[in-house]
């Protein structure tokens, strides 16, 4: 029976280039998302060049009263669950949630909210089989609140935290969870915004998130470089770095 892989959503940048490296390694595939268009051809083209079982369906991660019976219907179409993982996230606009509370609760909503209620589902769903992987993208933005995104830091913040609970959770009952940190990777998130540098590739990303799964990390910084970088970031004192506009 094949290992099946279910992605969240999966037409982002970096949820394509990781279905992609799933589908070299003969994963049967499940990809969710709000866009059935883009979905589809998704499916259809991972489905022709590697020859590999790719179904597709609709999932909206604000969305959270449908979550459960989603994932129910997610097993019924996966032959043998192995693992998932979460790459749905939204950056939305700093300046705009500062003011209006839709903004700002869509950032939260999306980045926490919705990817916790999801993944509860799943982490049920593995403790009970006793094995299994969940891989969530966070983001290094997470790591300590700037004055220029701290909504959506605060939002990965607190997804890395749920992360790290859930690992000790389920370290017990065999299953892996793995948080991802992206630095600033190449895609419609940092396109045109500000101070921005040492932007990674999409592909590289993907493929370095389905590679974790043969490492042993449990938090996986992407680039390599960038768990130094927030190390630095994480020892300037509150006093002097409430001073700076980052």
């Amino acid at each position: 029976m094949v290992d099946g892989v279910l992605i969240l959503g999966a037409t982002s940048p970096i949820a394509r280039a990781a279905a992609q490296t799933f589908a070299k390694s003969g994963y049967q595939l499940f990809l969710a998302g709000r866009d059935e268009s883009e979905l589809r051809k998704l499916a259809s083209d991972l489905n022709i060049r590697f020859s590999v079982d790719v179904k597709y369906g609709y999932f909206d991660a604000e969305k959270t009263e449908s979550h459960a019976q989603f994932f129910q219907n997610s097993v019924q179409e996966i032959e043998q669950l192995k693992g998932v993982l979460l790459a749905v996230g939204y950056h939305g606009e700093q300046d705009k949630g500062i003011k209006d509370f839709r903004e700002m609760e869509k950032i939260i909503h999306s980045n926490f909210i919705g990817a916790c209620t999801i993944l509860n589902e799943c982490a049920q769903y593995f403790a009970d089989k006793g094995s299994g992987f969940i891989i969530g993208v966070s983001s290094v933005a997470g790591d300590r609140g700037r004055q220029s995104n701290y909504l959506y830091g605060s939002a990965k913040g607190a997804f890395s935290l749920y992360l790290q609970g859930l690992r000790n959770r389920l370290y017990h009952k065999g299953v892996r969870v793995i948080t991802i940190k992206p630095g600033f990777v190449d895609t419609s998130m940092t396109f045109g915004k500000k101070g921005v540098f040492l932007v990674a590739s999409p592909d590289y990303v993907g493929k370095k998130i389905v590679e974790a799964l043969h490492r042993s990390s449990d938090i996986v910084y992407l680039p390599w470089f960038w768990r130094y970088i927030m190390l630095i970031i994480k020892c300037i004192p509150e006093k002097i770095f409430k001073r700076l506009k980052l």
